[in-house]
């Protein structure tokens, strides 16, 4: 198991992460896995002796459950708290009134001592928000951040699923106003769906953040199970909830490459689309979630081996996505910007 500093932090973390969306099984989160206890001590207990150090949970999933099942978790297996690195996020509704959501400084403050205590720790190594919050300004958020930094409650901090300029802006503010910078960015990057890469991806290099990776198998449509023209299994959580959204015809194109990788060396097309994962420069660590300790093996499997060059080249080419505007532009008109290799201006 390899490690990587998270952001421009001191704090290093593994390069696979153990998620627990699957841990619980209440309200809508039923769709995605029922985990529970027993099966989550399991679960943790071999991402551990993988050399796993990090778990990555939040607020809403199961309506708190997946919290309290991985904090007992930790418990019931007696880890040393300085030999994990926990991470739960805050924004999702967890109450019927108008301020039980958001990013604002109020709905951090009451969700950081609820999640503290369904933990069962007096700190939280990396606290995210989990979206863009169209309503809260950024300084009310970093500043919230901040106060819990400088407080104890939390040790890093980030964000999920933001935009690219938002991303700017508040680590902008944090620098400015000497506040706690944001230090990860948790997203959606599979070789399915390569968006990311437009946008965010230059945006958190050049402001120093890493990058969490969550839905690596594009909702499981990866895994190998899924074949063009053929239903997939009923009890796949695509069968309840159809998503991350994915081009289906992109998606076929790219395992008819992927499943020849696999197929050679005798494993999952789920452990080929991690590896592409590990392999690309700007992700600090993949998120995995599973229900079974097969599955979970499965995958922690796609950090010990490596694609080659030339496969890593095919599977880019057919996953490729297309130059948006305006991207196309910069293209265009920067092609001659820089100098050639050996120096002179083309």
């Amino acid at each position: 198991m390899r490690y990587n500093q998270l952001g421009r932090s001191g704090l290093f973390v593994s390069e696979l992460c153990l998620g627990a969306m699957t841990f619980g099984g209440k309200g809508f989160f039923k769709n995605i896995g029922s985990v529970g206890q027993a099966d989550a001590d399991r679960l943790i207990g071999r991402a551990l002796e993988a050399g796993i150090n990090f778990l990555d949970t939040a607020d809403v999933y199961s309506e708190g459950e997946a919290e309290r099942i991985t904090g007992q978790a930790l418990k019931n297996l007696a880890v040393k708290r300085s030999n994990i690195v926990l991470a739960t996020k805050v924004f999702g509704r967890v109450g019927p009134g108008p301020n039980d959501m958001g990013a604002s400084r109020g709905h951090i403050m009451d969700s950081v001592h609820a999640s503290l205590g369904r933990l069962q720790t007096d700190h939280i190594d990396l606290y995210l928000i989990h979206s863009y919050d169209p309503v809260t300004q950024a300084e009310e958020t970093m500043r919230a951040l901040d106060d819990l930094v400088r407080q104890g409650l939390v040790r890093y901090v980030g964000v999920s699923n933001w935009p690219a300029w938002h991303i700017a802006k508040a680590q902008t503010i944090a620098q400015f106003r000497g506040w706690s910078r944001l230090e990860v960015l948790q997203a959606y990057y599979t070789i399915a769906s390569r968006d990311v890469e437009r946008e965010i991806i230059p945006a958190i290099q050049d402001q120093g953040l890493g990058l969490m990776v969550w839905s690596p198998l594009a909702g499981g449509l990866l895994s190998g199970k899924f074949h063009r023209d053929e239903a997939g299994p009923k009890d796949a959580r695509r069968a309840n909830f159809d998503f991350p959204p994915v081009d289906r015809d992109r998606l076929w194109r790219i395992l008819d490459v992927m499943r020849p990788m696999a197929d050679v060396r005798g494993v999952s097309c789920a452990r080929v689309a991690v590896a592409w994962l590990l392999a690309r420069p700007a992700v600090t660590t993949v998120v995995l979630g599973a229900k079974t300790v097969e599955q979970l093996d499965d995958t922690i499997a796609a950090s010990s081996f490596s694609l080659t060059p030339e496969e890593i080249a095919l599977l880019d080419q057919v996953s490729a996505v297309a130059a948006d505007y305006p991207s196309w532009m910069f293209e265009r008109q920067g092609a001659t910007r820089r100098p050639d290799p050996v120096g002179e201006d083309r």
